[in-house]
């Protein structure tokens, strides 16, 4: 799905655009982050398990190397984070991403890539992608990982009914719209829209797009190869 425009402003320029975002009232905690990964074999997930060891951050991981293992361990791993080897045998990285969109779609995505080019890796960060580290250079995983928790923290404050109306607003729904299709009166949705902004400390609708889009409530584009 392409997401509409949104007042004038290009999706293009909304996600390149710094966004204030919030920031959490909630510091680090020493509950383990759960990690899913995707990869074909012991030898790819070593040295991410390497890193991961490295962190400070506590972190638990589970590897899976097959589609329907992986659908299983969406369900039941509930995953804070999702790694994927951007080459695998027996699946594809981008019909993980749709899963994992359709799925836990604020859930960051990332991808490990032994080499990849400029333009797989534009189309895969406008797909929704969180980030693409280089295996060669697995330092950078850890920040990758603790930026994509940090931004998506204020997005837990919310009730599941805010996360409606926001996404609703990010794929560019008419305050009427939206009280029609959720079933609310405008002044409800009015109201929700300003808790939104209040509580996510963004000063306008424009700020709740940009930021719908950065946490991956929807994409930027559709997946491409």
């Amino acid at each position: 799905m392409r997401v509409p425009a949104f007042e004038g402003y290009s999706l293009a320029a909304l996600r390149a655009h710094p966004i204030q975002t919030a920031r959490s009232d909630q510091g680090p905690t020493n509950k383990p982050v759960r990690i899913l990964l995707l990869a074909d074999s012991d030898a790819d997930a070593g040295p991410i398990a390497r890193e991961l060891r490295s962190l400070s951050m506590p972190t638990s991981m589970e590897r899976v190397d097959s589609e329907a293992a992986f659908i299983g361990a969406l369900e039941s791993h509930s995953p804070d984070v999702v790694l994927c080897d951007y080459t695998l045998a027996q699946f594809d990285s981008h019909a993980a991403l749709e899963l994992v969109r359709d799925a836990l779609p604020a859930t960051p995505f990332i991808l490990v890539a032994g080499a990849i080019g400029r333009t797989p890796t534009g189309n895969a960060i406008r797909a929704g992608v969180e980030d693409v580290v280089l295996k060669a250079d697995l330092g950078g995983l850890g920040a990758s990982i603790s930026s994509a928790l940090a931004v998506r923290r204020p997005l837990h404050r919310l009730s599941r009914r805010q996360r409606e109306v926001l996404r609703m607003i990010a794929e560019g729904h008419r305050t009427r719209d939206i009280a029609s299709r959720l079933g609310l009166g405008v002044k409800t949705v009015e109201s929700h829209r300003y808790a939104l902004m209040k509580r996510l400390r963004l000063g306008s609708v424009v700020g709740l797009v940009r930021y719908a889009i950065r946490v991956g409530l929807i994409p930027l584009d559709p997946i491409s190869e």
